[in-house]
């Protein structure tokens, strides 16, 4: 037990030292990951021993990538975008499937070209991020254009699967009757589980907002669909994605997915590091004269069929080669699919330690090829199509900002109120289900969970918001929330509502920009209403000497000199 656990700690230590390092070269963690499997991995475990916490890694990925799947958000996209990502991944497999062809059997073909189809969501997203750029035209085709490579994954796998299984064709038709049979069924269970049950335990009182239970929750629900496809004889890795994709509808996925965020990273961190014992550096070093070439030429085919079909959807010539660059790349899921086509015994080892090879340094050029896409497809489209830089390749965001508000009680109803009376529909962060139905009756969008999670705030788009409003009453909470909102956004207008005066020094140093000291503005209401009585009566009692009248000692008065809407009646004092 403890020599296990020692070698896991030796494993993970690695991995974030490697990290930080690939971070300093301005490189995904990812590449960091890799690298400790291949040069510390491979010397505490052997493949076989991690292998089933690496599978348990890509499901859990798979289930976090599900959650990101909203049908609404895939919508968004547009048509076009979604219909190209499509066309995408099938012009990239036949096309490198066909130059295989002329080495390999053609089964070992159409594997690498369904691993070279893919490009490296982890890795793009988290570049376009750093770089204020996900809501570019670039960043939005890019976007389109990964999640339909992520959906694809689940199909690539079953189809690897299939073409490791020897038998006739009618053998391989019962197969696909049989696995799309026990899809199908596990659908109709996930549905009722995930979209209808689970959503409606969550709205019990009292239990979202208890995050030790709505944790255990998220954990049972990635680790009970990974079972139940495993149980029906499908991969766990599918059976996650149905699981996440079906809980993306519901408004609690944004929470649930920062709630498994932590044990997710655990475990993808394990499956990159196993995948990085994979990695043969002797065989790359003798190989290297081919790796470097085979690098390049995929980039220079992925690259291609982008641009050609993004140009098909009559986008910028060069917003289209931009998105090209930016996609290059082969992504993390190749290693999943090239491993089933070895496991399967299609894919032989040589070949396969050219896979692995070919994209962990593809995936090294990665951050270079998002980070530098821009200037490059400028000077690209200069010299290929002599086309002058157009507006949409320097614009960093397309529409207007949005407002975000943090806290949806009366406080929060009411700048929402306001704000869709000017035109402006906010979006609201909250924890309580049970604001649901006034975010619904009032036509806003809702992300229910803690507006403390940097993964929450990012899911509800605050990296697009022009101002967030903090109306959460407790002031420590609320400062804390304003901290990891200024860190994610340092230049962002932040108003925050202060409960209490001895506090407003809280929230302006955790980074507020602008705080309403709510017993300020309570004491000057208080004075305004206070005066207007005053004023009231002192025109009354003016009005009762002018005709000769004696006012009655009540103030609460009607008649003639009653001021306008007060009751018709004389109510005796108590």
């Amino acid at each position: 037990m403890w020599p296990l656990l020692m070698k896991l700690f030796l494993l993970v230590f690695a991995a974030y030292t490697t990290g930080i390092l690939a971070q300093h070269f301005r490189q995904s963690a990812i590449v960091g990951y890799l690298l400790a499997g291949s040069m510390v991995g491979a010397l505490l475990f052997n493949y076989g021993t991690i292998a089933s916490v690496a599978e348990l890694g890509v499901a859990l990925l798979l289930f976090s990538i599900g959650l990101e799947f909203s049908f609404q958000q895939l919508k968004a996209l547009g048509k076009a975008v979604l219909a190209g990502g499509a066309l995408q991944v099938m012009l990239t497999l036949i096309a490198f499937a066909a130059l295989l062809i002329l080495l390999v059997p053609v089964s070992q073909a159409v594997i690498i070209g369904s691993a070279f189809a893919l490009s490296s969501t982890a890795i793009v997203l988290r570049v376009l991020l750093d770089n204020a750029q996900m809501d570019s035209t670039r960043g939005r085709m890019a976007l389109g254009i990964l999640l339909v490579q992520d959906l694809a994954v689940v199909p690539l796998v079953l189809l690897v699967s299939l073409m490791g299984e020897a038998g006739t064709v009618m053998t391989v038709a019962l197969r696909i009757g049989k696995t799309l049979a026990a899809a199908g069924g596990l659908v109709i269970v996930f549905y009722v589980m995930f979209y209808r049950f689970i959503p409606w335990l969550l709205k019990k009182q009292g239990l979202f907002a208890n995050r030790e239970l709505t944790i255990l929750l998220a954990i049972l629900s990635a680790m009970g669909a990974i079972g139940g496809a495993h149980f029906v004889g499908l991969s766990p890795a599918l059976g996650a994605f149905l699981a996440g994709m079906l809980l993306a509808e519901s408004p609690f996925a944004t929470q649930i997915r920062s709630d498994i965020d932590a044990i997710r990273t655990l475990f993808v961190v394990l499956f990159f590091t196993s995948i990085g014992m994979l990695l043969d550096l002797g065989w790359m070093a003798t190989h290297i004269h081919l790796v470097l070439p085979a690098v390049g030429l995929v980039f220079v085919i992925k690259a291609a069929i982008i641009f050609g079909i993004l140009k098909m959807i009559r986008v910028d010539t060069q917003v289209a080669l931009a998105a090209g660059i930016t996609l290059g790349q082969v992504g993390e899921f190749a290693f999943v699919l090239a491993a089933a086509g070895r496991d399967s015994g299609v894919v032989d080892p040589n070949l396969f330690a050219g896979v692995v090879s070919v994209t962990l340094l593809s995936m090294f050029l990665a951050p270079y090829m998002v980070r530098y896409a821009d200037p490059l497809a400028e000077k690209l489209g200069v010299r290929l199509f002599k086309q002058p830089l157009t507006s949409s390749i320097r614009s960093e965001s397309s529409g207007c900002k949005k407002a975000l508000i943090v806290g949806f009680g009366p406080a929060g109803r009411k700048v929402a109120g306001i704000l869709k009376d000017m035109g402006v529909v906010p979006e609201i962060i909250e924890l309580n289900p049970s604001a649901l139905e006034s975010a619904d009756s009032q036509g806003v969008v809702m992300h229910l969970g803690d507006a403390t999670k940097t993964d929450v705030l990012e899911h509800a788009g605050v990296h697009d918001a022009a101002v967030v409003v903090v109306t959460v009453p407790d002031s420590r909470t609320a400062a804390g929330m304003i901290r990891t909102i200024r860190m994610l956004l340092p230049n962002v207008k932040i108003i925050a509502r202060g409960r209490y005066h001895r506090h407003i020094s809280l929230l302006e140093t955790a980074g507020a920009s602008l705080v309403v000291d709510e017993e300020q503005m309570v004491g000057l209401r208080l004075a305004e209403t206070t005066v207007g009585q005053l004023s009231e009566m002192d025109l009354y009692a003016t009005a009762c000497r002018m005709i000769g009248k004696n006012p009655p000692s009540n103030p609460s008065v009607s008649g003639e000199f009653a001021p306008k809407g007060k009751s018709a009646e004389v109510k005796p004092r108590p």
